[in-house]
């Protein structure tokens, strides 16, 4: 056996996916759910309750405790923990940990989380799903304009993790100040791992506002006008092949040999892009989870010239494309619930009693404050008054793809093939309407866990040096799911006006 393990800590628990070079088959999954896992946490969908909408929050012993109860259930499936030679991980993006002291030398006895919530300097991390930032935003748009998104790859966004740090200090300066260490989600679990601190990196970084994407640096005048100081509190950025360590003897209580080498951790949608094998021009991805991203690789870096799309590091090398659209699987739930459907309904026999195009009935189902376009306040919005059941359905799931779709045509290519992943790759319905609203083959893959997979994968290249490109082959080959109806396509195409047309009348009113 040659196994590598892939972990996945994302906004609703946490993934452990375990590969065989030799084999070229995945040998062993498990999971944890926070809500359902970990109930003392009160985070039924990954962050805890606020009296504000916009606050959103999440106690980083969580993932702590969600990490070793995975690591736990992944060694009663029976894989020999003691043979995997490498590892790697994905955090959800965005999110920030603050350390007022260094990782103490573990003990045997206690749970991990109980040995670090006294080196936080601040008890909880805002996540993506925050955007209680938008006066910070300002204040950088304002003074760094063009600059910031040409070096950068994006302006001040709500959710990343520049604008989040500047929040923190203007707020809570002494507790800015007494912070040694502020780390990604990604390399906090990393670190968490190795017992010590691990780096960044590039492709989680470019999400913070902070990378320049040119130099590859954290770029100095935007970092210390973040907050005084904040370069020295940064871990290193690092390529996606560095190794941050060895893993900690605690550990071994998992089976697992103390030394194994630990690959820095990524962000979960740049694991995505490697975990579906998407590297070739004209293939993009989409990940349909709590919220959903389409990603791609770009052949030459450009930025988006509305905003809403962003450029990170491509753990393959050179760049990908990333649109966040915040209302994804939770919204497409609520009108799951507002009728009463089950999954069945949902995913097929509403394209029965539809219609393509659905006589024009479109929504805004921003039930979350959005990322793509920018909405700050909840609000759903429908160009009708009635609608049947199946008719609800087929307005938000072709009105969440003709945003993606209004969204990615910045990236001026043609996407001849999509690859679907996460849960929502399950529905025949979302994989049909993504065809046509494309004019795309749509193709999923084995596992609906792409960024476990993906660090898996990466595991591997970093360790073992094993080419990502051979990777893909063995464990992301595409599956032919739904194939484009032209007829339609042309319908969408008419439909994809009267969308811009109803999400414009929307953002004058903001």
């Amino acid at each position: 056996m040659e196994l590598y393990l892939g972990i996945d800590a994302s906004t609703q628990g946490v993934k452990c996916v375990v590969i065989d070079l030799r084999s070229g088959k995945i040998t062993a999954e498990s999971s944890v759910n926070f809500g359902t896992d970990l109930p003392q946490y009160n985070s039924p969908n990954g962050f805890l309750p606020h009296p504000d909408a916009l606050v959103r929050h999440a106690d980083p012993m969580m993932w702590v405790d969600g990490l070793e109860l995975a690591l736990e259930r992944l060694r009663s499936t029976g894989v020999d923990m003691a043979e995997i030679k490498g590892i790697s991980g994905t955090g959800q993006q965005h999110g920030s940990v603050y350390l007022a002291d260094e990782f103490p030398v573990y003990t045997d006895d206690t749970p991990l989380s109980s040995q670090l919530k006294p080196i936080l300097s601040r008890p909880t991390s805002p996540i993506w799903m925050d955007r209680s930032t938008n006066a910070v935003c300002r204040e950088l748009d304002e003074r760094f304009g063009d600059l910031l998104i040409e070096r950068t790859g994006s302006p001040a966004v709500e959710r990343f993790t520049g604008p989040q740090i500047r929040k923190f200090f203007l707020t809570e300066p002494e507790a800015y100040r007494r912070t040694r260490r502020i780390h990604l989600v990604s390399s906090f679990m990393a670190s968490v791992l190795c017992g010590k601190d691990a780096p960044i990196d590039y492709g989680d970084g470019a999400g913070m506002n902070l990378l320049d994407l040119h130099t590859l640096q954290w770029h100095e005048e935007i970092a210390e006008f973040t907050a005084p100081g904040l370069p020295e509190k940064l871990p290193s950025p690092v390529s996606g092949t560095h190794i941050a360590g060895g893993l900690a003897e605690y550990f071994a209580k998992f089976g697992m040999t103390p030394g194994t080498p630990v690959a820095v951790w990524s962000g979960d949608n740049p694991g995505s892009l490697v975990g579906i094998g998407c590297f070739a021009p004209g293939v993009a991805g989409i990940s349909l989870g709590t919220s959903d991203t389409l990603f791609a690789p770009m052949q030459k870096f450009h930025t988006d010239p509305e905003h809403c799309g962003h450029v990170f590091g491509n753990p393959a090398g050179g760049f990908m494309s990333l649109i966040c659209f915040s209302n994804g699987s939770l919204a497409r739930e609520k009108i799951r619930e507002k009728h009463h459907l089950d999954w069945e309904f949902f995913d097929e026999t509403s394209l029965k009693e539809s219609v393509p195009g659905n006589n024009g009935k479109l929504m805004l189902p921003y039930f979350e404050a959005e990322s793509t376009p920018p909405v700050l306040e909840p609000k759903v919005v429908c160009n009708y008054e009635t609608a049947t059941a199946a008719e609800e359905v087929r307005a938000i799931l072709e009105s969440q793809m003709l945003s993606m779709r209004l969204h990615s045509l910045w990236l001026g290519e043609e996407i001849r093939t999509l690859r679907l992943t996460g849960g929502g790759s399950r529905s025949a319905a979302i994989r049909q309407i993504a065809a046509d609203v494309f004019g795309a083959e749509v193709e999923t893959i084995q596992v609906t866990n792409s960024a476990g997979l993906g660090s898996a994968m990466r595991a591997a290249n970093a360790v073992a040096d094993v080419p990502l490109e051979e990777l893909a082959k063995t464990f992301c080959a595409g599956t032919p799911a739904a194939s484009p109806r032209r007829e339609y396509t042309a319908l969408y195409e008419e439909q994809l006006k009267r969308y811009r047309e109803l999400e414009q009348s929307v953002q004058n009113t903001n």
